[in-house]
């Protein structure tokens, strides 16, 4: 017998929904990837702690790490402290910092784990960043926290650096600096206005075209200290356009949560390999694990039909995730683990789960049972349910 729940529709009005509870996609084990796939994971609040949830940051860091170690058994790495993880929107540098210590500590104990992690700036309030100077010194201390803890660095885009920036030449300035003092190549993170509006303009300039530029000059300037760059602009042309300008062997990692499945696939054309096709660094990619390691799995085989078979219906979701306001996709993310049992409550750090009406998470509920992501569809079902209630929806 189906299960069934009623679910709000057009207008407010209550459906009835019937589950198709069709099981996810199991991946193979042992299929080493043709991509390098990174999953920026969130994390999970404590709600015991006696904090207040808008102003305090509170991490029950034993579920945090456990979501980390199915995320490595998957086959996927971890894009430690980044925006899915809620910085800059309820964590701050201190919490973050010790989020990076555990999760390589964690990663130690799994053979072939990968972590990057996430440096930025942002224990410098943008309106405190005076000169681009105030940015440098920012960038410098996480860079050499991070370091010494023995993390590969992601250089995050900079609110404060947005702010203080008077055209591309300081963008050039800081990130030669940063680049040049690396001790690994790193990962550059290109994040579009949509993700966070205090990066507009970002590279000097609200012209992507010649953003662009300002970015490939850089990455050319220092070729041998940047693995790749993560862009997250959701246009699969831009991205598309600047990985065939990207110099040898620096690759780019899609962050696009619109157009993934078809960027990782490729399209064949570039000067060499790793510019025909992206590899990944995506927030969807920690709603959506198993199909992913599983789509990736197929791709490595040669399997590129079963590949969008399996990612293919996981689109619809994450454009429903990532729907604008996109910043608020976090909230989505973390609903998904409680819905599939990772954690055992819907609360956010900084109370970031009031972000999306309850509308909006039942049509991600639907989509995530169409893509077969719902892992445990009764739990899913009771869960629902419990959230339904809440809202004052019985039945």
């Amino acid at each position: 017998m189906a299960l069934t729940l009623k679910l709000p529709g057009a207008g407010g009005t209550l459906e009835t929904y019937a589950l198709c509870g069709t099981a996810p996609v199991k991946p193979a084990a042992g299929v080493k990837f043709s991509r390098i796939a990174f999953s920026a994971a969130h994390v999970v609040a404590d709600p015991l702690a006696a904090v207040n949830p808008w102003l305090d940051c509170a991490v029950d860091w034993d579920t945090t790490i456990a979501y980390r170690q199915h995320l490595w058994k998957l086959g996927l790495g971890v894009a430690e402290a980044m925006d899915t993880a809620q910085r800059g929107m309820g964590m701050d540098w201190p919490t973050s910092l010790e989020l990076v210590r555990r999760s390589l500590d964690a990663a130690r104990d799994v053979p072939g784990a990968l972590v990057a992690s996430g440096c930025g700036t942002d224990h410098l309030a943008p309106e405190n960043a005076r000169t681009v100077d105030d940015v440098i010194r920012a960038y410098e201390e996480q860079m050499a926290a991070i370091e010494k803890l023995g993390g590969r660095l992601i250089v995050m885009a900079s609110r404060a650096l947005a702010r203080v920036a008077q055209g591309p030449a300081d963008y050039e300035r800081v990130y030669d600096r940063i680049l040049s003092q690396a001790k690994q190549p790193v990962i550059l993170h290109w994040l579009g206005e949509m993700f966070d509006p205090a990066l507009a303009g970002y590279w000097g300039t609200r012209d992507l075209d010649a953003a662009m530029d300002t970015a490939l000059g850089i990455i050319a300037a220092h070729a041998s200290k940047v693995d790749g760059i993560k862009i997250s602009l959701l246009d699969k042309d831009k991205e598309i356009a600047m990985r065939r300008r990207l110099p040898a062997g620096v690759r780019m990692y899609t962050g696009d949560d619109f157009n993934y499945a078809e960027l990782i696939a490729g399209d064949g054309f570039g000067r060499e390999p790793v510019h025909g096709k992206s590899d990944a660094l995506l927030g969807i990619f920690d709603a959506i694990a198993p199909a992913a390691s599983a789509a990736l799995g197929e791709l490595a085989r040669g399997n590129i039909e079963k590949f969008h078979a399996i990612l293919g219906p996981t689109v619809p979701l994450s454009r429903h995730i990532f729907a604008a306001p996109t910043r608020f996709y976090k909230t989505g993310v973390v609903f998904m683990a409680w819905l599939n049992g990772h954690q055992k409550h819907f609360t956010m750090v900084g109370g970031q789960q009031s972000t999306r009406s309850l509308p909006h998470l039942a049509q991600l509920f639907r989509l995530a049972d169409a893509a077969h992501l719902l892992e445990q569809p009764e739990l899913a079902a009771r869960r629902m349910k419990t959230l339904l209630a809440l809202h004052g929806v019985e039945g």
